[in-house]
């Protein structure tokens, strides 16, 4: 697939939609960035930024967008993700970290992984403390799903413990309940080590049935969460290549597809289509959209411009062989991606290590927010498409 300026690209949208992004700089002195998550964080009604970097864990107040330190040198080694969540109903959101990235050392606890829920002052803008929960080593991922009044934190390592590239034991997928006073201790259970190197989930489904979808090594298992127990299938993916990044999509009608970068840390963007309302239900369609990633490391799927079918936003975090790194946009045609168009949101002004969609300024338009590792800014791309 050839790159299709931008310029043709409006002429071909201008009876449709216009794909327009404005980017505003929210923080130039970043540290690494190593990943997002957006939520109310002082019941204002209005999402705002949250950011795991280096040593602290910070957020961004939607509206002013001055940045306030929650938590920092919580661990010797780097912090490495961060979930958060309206898991209580109080319209504000519950914050768990990840931290102690040290992805070599697969053993030992004290040295690699730690996980910790953080309790909010009465003013959110002041320093948060920490409960420090159980772990596996290599801590790299986390995710809150909710079910009704409560929910659970799903927390993934990225090796099995006492792994070497990738062999050995699996990896404890671990799901911690959230308590009613979340200073006790969190009850937490295993509920998948089929995968021995895993790189991201997604959470899907509401809060009645929740499903997480996990990426890695062996491909894609889709965790399935009815009343209190988990339940394991693999996802008939073909070619069966290892996945780093995934979120599922939805297209005209009902039906979904699954949005990969594939293989971790990799150079091929892949939109796998079902015939049917889910992935367990038809086979899937596998059309390749970009094999010129580099360290291929963030995805967000939504309909950005209002065509009735997500559109897929990719960003990488190296130059590739004709030096370009950032974040591009593809577009399905017709509702898919057996045809589409792909646009530049960021060239080589985004070293992309995360990506997440959200509507910041509620115009009812997804806005793009990305943290880049090299470049070291944390930018909103501001969706002015009509």
């Amino acid at each position: 697939m050839f790159f299709i300026p931008f310029f043709y690209l409006l002429l071909v949208f201008q009876a449709e939609k216009e794909p327009v992004f404005e980017p505003q700089i929210l923080d130039s002195e970043i540290s690494i960035g190593y990943g997002i998550a957006i939520g109310d964080v002082d019941g204002d009604g209005k999402p705002d930024i949250l950011l795991a970097d280096k040593n602290a864990f910070v957020w961004y107040r939607n509206g002013d967008w001055k940045k306030h330190i929650m938590a920092e040198n919580l661990t010797l080694s780097d912090n490495v993700c961060i979930a958060a969540q309206d898991i209580d109903g109080d319209g504000k959101v519950e914050v768990a970290v990840g931290a102690q990235w040290n992805p070599g050392e697969t053993s030992d606890t004290a040295k690699s992984g730690a996980v910790f829920y953080l309790i909010r002052p009465e003013d959110p803008t002041q320093t948060w403390t920490s409960k420090q929960l159980h772990h596996e080593p290599t801590t790299h991922r986390m995710r809150w799903v909710k079910s009704g009044d409560s929910g659970q934190l799903i927390v993934v390592p990225l090796h099995g413990r006492g792994n070497t590239n990738g062999e050995g034991a699996g990896v404890k997928v671990i799901a911690y309940d959230f308590p009613a006073d979340p200073t006790d201790d969190w009850a937490y259970k295993v509920i998948d080590e089929s995968m021995h190197l895993t790189h991201n989930l997604d959470v899907i489904g509401d809060a009645s049935d929740n499903a997480v979808l996990l990426g890695g090594k062996e491909g894609v298992n889709l965790l399935t969460r009815s009343n209190a127990s988990w339940s394991k299938e693999r996802i008939n993916l073909p070619a069966n290549p290892g996945v780093g990044e995934l979120r599922l999509g939805n297209e005209t009608g009902q039906n979904q597809f699954l949005a990969t970068i594939e293989p971790m840390h990799g150079t091929t963007l892949v939109a796998y289509e079902s015939s049917g309302k889910n992935l367990l239900s038809s086979d899937l369609k596998r059309n390749i959209l970009d094999t010129q990633l580099k360290d291929g490391h963030a995805l967000a799927v939504g309909d950005f411009l209002g065509l009735g079918s997500d559109q897929i936003a990719v960003g990488w975090r190296l130059p590739n062989e004709a030096g370009e790194f950032g974040i591009k946009l593809f577009i399905p045609k017709n509702g898919s991606f057996s045809e589409y168009e792909e646009l530049w949101i960021d060239k080589n002004g985004m070293a992309c290590e995360d990506l997440q969609a959200a509507d910041l300024d509620g115009d009812g338009r997804l806005d793009l927010i990305a943290s880049g590792r090299s470049t070291k800014n944390l930018k909103i791309y501001w969706n002015k498409s009509k």
